[in-house]
């Protein structure tokens, strides 16, 4: 894997977890979040061994597409950084070496990682990490044992104690106090008007309550699930004609009815 950084050092791991082959944790900054068309700016790489000792590569790559502006401000990675990178594909072998034969690890990388790392080597022929690889979530983990229910939210927020939990007065009751707090407790919400927030809760600028469309940088409806996720309803009327057809929530039949008459 040529042009990365390379840092060694040793993990204690006896007892903590059991290793059969290298466990490689990554992580991928990209263009975007659309698996079928956003690409990989960098990558980065700790391959823990059985031993314990570890090596961590680094790469900045060029994902030969403009990197939109939102995304460099998230990451700080721009096209004049990249302009004289390598591209995946050059750099595709090298990971690829450094990497197969390993159980995988990320933070959301269930949900996303794997799935656009994948859909990059599939452009140079190679089918990594497919649904056989072992696969560990940290941030399922997180979720999973850090409860983040309403209970759970009351006692973080308010320091109270959840009453008649799932009583719908109780509950609601508890959601506002839960929200004063927020709106307390982080500045760059204070003050916001609701619009704002319900934009800030709405990042994902879904359309329908079960995102089903999104909005794209283009503006643009684009489906957001199924075989078609990522492409926009214009360019695949058939998909729409087909869910039309399919037992799927009537909003989003109306919603997707509006959008092709237009």
């Amino acid at each position: 894997m040529k042009n990365t950084t390379v840092l060694t050092f040793t993990l204690k791991i006896d007892n903590m977890i059991q290793l059969t082959k290298p466990l490689v944790f990554f992580d991928l900054e990209t263009t975007g979040l659309n698996v079928a068309t956003d690409r990989i700016v960098s990558i980065a790489i700790s391959k823990i061994m059985v031993d314990g000792s570890v090596e961590k590569k680094y790469a900045v790559i060029n994902p030969t597409v403009k990197i939109p502006k939102e995304a460099s401000d998230i990451h700080g990675i721009t096209d004049q950084m990249i302009a004289d990178k390598p591209t995946f594909k050059q750099l595709a072998k090298g990971i690829y070496d450094f990497i197969k034969d390993c159980d995988i690890a990320g933070y959301n990388n269930n949900y996303y990682d794997n799935a656009l790392l994948q859909e990059e080597f599939l452009r140079v022929d190679i089918d990594f990490p497919d649904h056989t690889v072992n696969s560990v979530d940290c941030c399922y983990i997180f979720k999973h044992f850090e409860k983040r229910d309403l209970s759970s939210a009351l006692k973080y927020y308010c320091g109270e104690v959840m009453e008649n939990a799932h009583n719908s007065q109780a509950d609601t009751d508890a959601t506002v106090k839960i929200f004063m707090a927020q709106i307390e407790k982080y500045p760059e919400l204070n003050g916001k008007t609701v619009e704002e927030l319900s934009a800030f809760c709405n990042t994902e600028k879904r359309v329908d309550w079960g995102s089903k469309i999104v909005i794209d940088k283009d503006g643009d409806y684009v489906y957001n699930f199924g075989g078609s996720k990522g492409q926009k309803v214009k360019d695949n009327k058939g998909f729409a004609e087909w869910v039309l057809n399919k037992d799927f929530p009537a909003s989003l039949k109306i919603l997707l009815n509006k959008i092709l008459k237009n």
